[in-house]
This record gives structure tokens, C-alpha cells and sequence, in this order.
């Protein structure tokens, strides 16, 4: 029954890959980036790219077609359509483009990880999590499993019927939570849900000079806005 259910999954994944890619080309048919809606973005490239570094919110990104890699650090992160990559912490990372070509263009999106909804669904799962471990990095790449790609098939579908999106773009996206829960993410989604502590504030500070990069800044300001030492 196992090799039955592993050959059905298979052949559910080929066909889910095969409907991503072909979606995703039609919403962005040239190079850049789409925003379909708040939080949810999809990019495309026709080559490898040079790294773009910026400030990015808590995030699931993935990768229908090519292959990206993310730097953070002198530590390096690659995903692919096999492995997504999922960070719960605001990180000033540097993404590069790594195989793309005008044949096979590198698609992919970055989908953020709203708070409300991470507590939603923790709450709704009833799955206990355990406290964040200072061993547990806020950046992980993991495996994508058939029930996790269904998910992300039918979230890309909404581009293209904006009526129906209001709707279900936050039950799909609360699903795609609930799959990187039940997928070993709990102690990392904790990140998001730390009301209290320095993981919050430091997220709060770096939001902050992410939105106010261009003005002058006191840092004596900020830290006593956020309880913390300069």
C-alpha cells in the first residue's frame, strides 16, 4: 500500500510542478517581480542575477523553476523546487538568482509570514510548541512534501481569479502555515509568535530602520522607544 501511495504521490507531484511553472510564467511573462498581493510575490529571471541585499519580514519563499540562494552571513542557503526556504526573523539577507536562462527562466515567489495568521493557526492546531532554543537559526531550508506543494499550487491559481482571492488567499496561506508546522517548523514559527524578549525587539528595530532608512536616525530614541540598551 506504501509503494501505491508513493507512486500516486509522485505522479500528483510531476503534475503539480508541471501547472506551477506554467502558472507562474503566464502572471510574470517577462523579468521582475509581480505583486499579486500584500505579502505575496512572484519574481521571474531569464539569468543568473549579481546579489540584491535588503531587509526582509518573516518569509516562505520558494522556487517552481531554477534555483536561488540566499546569504546571510558567511552562511549560505540554496533552494530549488525540491526545498523552500523559510525565515521568521526580519534578516538583512542577500538573495542571488543562481541557475536561470531564457529557456528555463528561474520562477519563484516570497510569500510573508503574517503574525496574525501564525498565531492562528497555532492556535487553531492545538499543537503544543516548545520555546524557541538558542540553538533553533531563524533561517532554514527543508524539503518540499506533496501536501505542501497542493497548497502552493492552489494559492498560485488565485492570480489569476482576483474575486476569489480575498477569500481564500488567507485560508491557503493559514494552510501553507499549518504544513510548515506539522513539517518540523514549530520551534522556528515561534520566532514570529515571541511577543516579548529581544527576538521582538530586534525585529521591531530592524522593521524600523527599514522604513526610516533615509532619514536621519537617533539611536538613543530608538532603543529607549523599544526598551533596549543603544
Amino acid at each position: 500500500m506504501r509503494k501505491v501511495d508513493s507512486s500516486q504521490d509522485a505522479v500528483r507531484v510531476r503534475s503539480n510542478r508541471d501547472e506551477l511553472i506554467g502558472r507562474m510564467a503566464t502572471a510574470v511573462p517577462t523579468d521582475g517581480t509581480r505583486e499579486v498581493f500584500p505579502g505575496f510575490r512572484i519574481s521571474r529571471a531569464s539569468n543568473p542575477s549579481e546579489p540584491v541585499r535588503s531587509v526582509y519580514e518573516p518569509s516562505f519563499c520558494f522556487v517552481a523553476q531554477g534555483s536561488k540562494r540566499a546569504l546571510l552571513g558567511g552562511e549560505i542557503f540554496r533552494y530549488d523546487p525540491r526545498n523552500y526556504l523559510i525565515f521568521t526573523v526580519d534578516l538583512p539577507v542577500a538573495f542571488q538568482v543562481e541557475q536561470a536562462s531564457e529557456k528555463e527562466p528561474y520562477l519563484g515567489f516570497r510569500l510573508a509570514l503574517d503574525p496574525a495568521l501564525v498565531a492562528s493557526v497555532v492556535m487553531d492546531s492545538e499543537i503544543p510548541i516548545k520555546k524557541t532554543e538558542a540553538s533553533t537559526k531563524a533561517m532554514n531550508v527543508s524539503s518540499v512534501d506533496a501536501d505542501l506543494l497542493d497548497a502552493v499550487v492552489r494559492l498560485v491559481r488565485l492570480v489569476e481569479t482576483p474575486v476569489e482571492r480575498k477569500v481564500l488567499a488567507p485560508l491557503i496561506t493559514k494552510e501553507i502555515i499549518y504544513r510548515l508546522l506539522i513539517g518540523g517548523q514549530g520551534a522556528r514559527l515561534n520566532h514570529i509568535l515571541a511577543s516579548g524578549g529581544d527576538t521582538r525587539r530586534i525585529s521591531k528595530a530592524i522593521g524600523h530602520l527599514r522604513e526610516h532608512f533615509d532619514e536621519q536616525l537617533k539611536m538613543e530614541k530608538i532603543a529607549r522607544e523599544l526598551g533596549m540598551s543603544v
